[in-house]
């Protein structure tokens, strides 16, 4: 028996409701779903932008520069912290404000670092005296220019496309400011006969 509680329920008895209490219902319960949904929805869009402006972003690839990886108009996910916790790798596939033009953003391969020494002797990638090994360039991709040997200036990054015949890159540009990087290609997402992770 709880005799000092305000909401005390005796068996036995029943109160009368209220005439307009069936009525109410329905409203208040529409009202709570509404509530309830209008909150959810504001906490998934606020979740989404914090994951686009913070962690990830969706672009879409325009060229072929990068196949066979990626095709004209896949859609990927670029991770946009990696950078701000850990130190580009020579083999990352990253997204960078073009240096010509910061309106354009371009997807490349990174192929040295700073202070790496770097020579192309016809078509094959020397970088500090060893022949790196590209299996990610298919011998049909393969061209034929060379380049003198350079060493790549401090925080910045020597950056080629792997369909080597057309890809505009740093054998053209030159190499690319560790600032105008924005992102690590991580997944693609679309299509979904392609879907998975960048490498």
């Amino acid at each position: 028996m709880l005799e000092d509680s305000e909401d005390r329920v005796e068996t036995g008895k029943v109160q009368p409701e209220p005439e307009n209490r069936q009525q109410m219902e329905p409203s208040g319960q529409r009202k709570g779903v509404m509530h309830s949904w209008l909150r959810d929805l504001v906490i998934s869009v606020a979740v989404s932008a914090f994951i686009i402006i913070f962690l990830y972003q969706p672009v879409r690839v325009e060229g072929t520069s990068m196949l066979p990886m990626l095709e004209d108009q896949d859609r990927l996910f670029i991770n946009k912290i990696a950078y701000r916790l850990g130190e580009i790798q020579r083999g990352d596939v990253v997204v960078f404000l073009y240096p010509h033009d910061h309106e354009k953003s371009y997807i490349k391969r990174v192929i040295a670092l700073p202070g790496d020494t770097l020579r192309i002797d016809h078509g094959q990638v020397i970088v500090n005296g060893k022949r790196i090994s590209e299996s990610y360039v298919p011998r049909r991709f393969v061209d034929d220019r060379s380049q003198p040997e350079m060493t790549v200036p401090g925080n910045e990054y020597f950056v080629m496309g792997d369909h080597r015949s057309i890809s505009s890159d740093s054998r053209d540009f030159g190499p690319v400011d560790r600032n105008l990087i924005y992102g690590k290609a991580a997944f693609v997402y679309w299509p979904m006969d392609q879907a998975g992770v960048v490498r």
